[in-house]
């Protein structure tokens, strides 16, 4: 009966907004400040290092590539710094978040393009599409379905897999606009589910878009993925897929658990407020590990793959069209 007294006594001492920033620095003990240094410093550590490793990209990587893994190396730094700055100033979660959300969508549609300049570019994989059709019954949305037939590349085909994941990203920042506009009016919530709230609507219908954004990229990488061995395609997708999980899962995970009260509140935090402050804690520290493994898939020499011999299979390497600047 105490803890249950205790539990409600807790409840209700826990206000129902977000502290200020400097509200949270005076509830920090030891062990907080600690804690919080240490984040810190993880998340300004991942910066430095995504910004060492840009130096050399703009040095020795061909120019058409540049772009594409500067934006591609820079989502777990981004992410690790918005949630620092969530960590922070808490009443700015919902702004760092959808600010994380929307540079990851970006980067679904720069991964898929990263992986065609990889091989050469637009003409070499609608060329590699003569010897090898392209399996549509992948992840995430027709796994179970492996009965499809396998689809000519095309470049009509090669067009629809690039707007899959262009929409995507561009549709994810015009709702992240509006949720933010929303948000100021006291009209956007992460904990208002009722059926009158603006979350309730924007987010299954974002979540759809995610799902037909990542179909593309799975596909093309299930198809290059032995073409791009050599270049370690398969742990940087692998990457790509924990920044996924980290980022969209993980935070939805807590974030429920933390709004059916399952995480207690703690004084200045309520229960939602306490979820999200754990989710960027979590995050900083796995940002700072991706980036760490980011740095030696990508910090690397980027010569042209082996031309491909009449007759290879489909382990062959294809021919880089772009060369070194």
């Amino acid at each position: 009966m105490n803890n249950g007294s205790n539990r409600t006594a807790d409840q209700e001492n826990c206000p129902p907004e977000p502290p200020f920033a400097i509200d949270v620095i005076r509830e920090l003990d030891v062990y907080g400040i600690v804690l919080y240094a240490i984040l810190t410093f993880m998340a300004t550590v991942s910066m430095l290092v995504f910004l060492e490793e840009c130096v050399y990209i703009y040095k020795k990587v061909p120019p058409k590539k540049k772009n594409l893994i500067i934006w591609v190396n820079g989502a777990a730094p981004v992410i690790a710094s918005m949630s620092c700055m969530g960590m922070w100033i808490p009443r700015a979660v919902i702004v760092t978040d959808l600010t994380s959300a929307t540079y990851f969508a970006m980067v679904v549609f720069k991964f898929l393009i990263m992986m065609l300049e990889e091989i050469g570019g637009d003409e070499a994989f609608v060329k590699r599409g003569e010897k090898r059709k392209l399996k549509i019954s992948t992840g995430p949305c027709c796994c179970c379905c492996p009965c499809l037939p396998d689809v000519a590349i095309t470049r009509r085909t090669l067009f629809l897999l690039k707007l899959g994941s262009f929409q995507f990203a561009i549709l994810k920042l015009v709702f992240t606009i509006i949720s933010l506009i929303l948000w100021t009016n006291g009209n956007f919530s992460q904990q208002n589910m009722t059926i009158t709230g603006a979350s309730i609507w924007i987010n299954p219908f974002v979540g759809i878009l995610t799902i037909i954004g990542l179909w593309p990229v799975t596909m093309t990488f299930m198809h290059l993925r032995n073409t791009l061995q050599s270049i370690k395609i398969v742990p940087k997708y692998a990457m790509y897929q924990m920044l996924l999980i980290m980022t969209q899962l993980q935070t939805a995970i807590i974030n429920i658990l933390a709004m059916n009260k399952v995480i207690a509140c703690s004084p200045p935090f309520s229960s939602p407020f306490r979820g999200y402050m754990l989710s960027q804690k979590l995050l900083i520290l796995e940002m700072f590990i991706i980036t760490l493994v980011n740095r030696l898939l990508y910090r690397r020499q980027y010569d042209p793959l082996p031309e491909e011999e009449p007759g290879d299979n489909e382990n062959t390497k294809m021919v880089e069209i772009t060369v070194s600047a």
